[in-house]
């Protein structure tokens, strides 16, 4: 019943009440509880060997998340590259801080069961993203 957040890399959330807020908000909207969340702040470099030796991919991403869920109540490592956000937020002329909730709420919605393998399903996760984005700063 808890989300922490950890940093491999320089960076940290300013705010973090608010983020923890935000989530757990969400996850009452659509009817799932908090376990544990744990967010690892990283690199490229960090999550690299992480993605290879998981899921057997040899490229850079942005989350990779460890599902621990049991049925509604989520609890996950979810980590991000705080490199990948930096870099995304360039390619799609967004703020790092709308990138960074973006990717924070994709791990969320993979735990809630949207998946992202088809281009249909990418973009039902990608309009639930900017919908729930949107509640960041509606007030608690």
């Amino acid at each position: 019943m808890t989300i922490e957040y950890h940093y491999e890399v320089d960076f940290e959330l300013i705010e973090e009440k608010k983020y923890t807020e935000w989530i757990i908000s969400i996850l009452n909207l659509h009817k799932y509880s908090l376990g544990a969340l744990n967010y690892i702040f990283c690199s490229d470099d960090y999550l690299l060997p992480i993605n290879q030796r998981y899921l057997g991919h040899n490229t850079l991403t942005d989350i990779i998340t460890f599902d621990y869920s049991n049925g509604t109540v989520l609890s996950a490592d979810i980590f991000i590259s705080i490199d990948r956000v930096k870099d995304n937020s360039t390619k799609y002329i967004v703020g790092f801080d709308i990138e960074l909730r973006r990717v924070m709420i994709h791990g969320v919605l993979h735990l809630m069961e949207y998946d992202d393998k088809t281009f249909e399903d990418r973009e039902v996760m990608r309009n639930k993203e900017d919908e729930l984005i949107k509640m960041f700063h509606v007030e608690q």
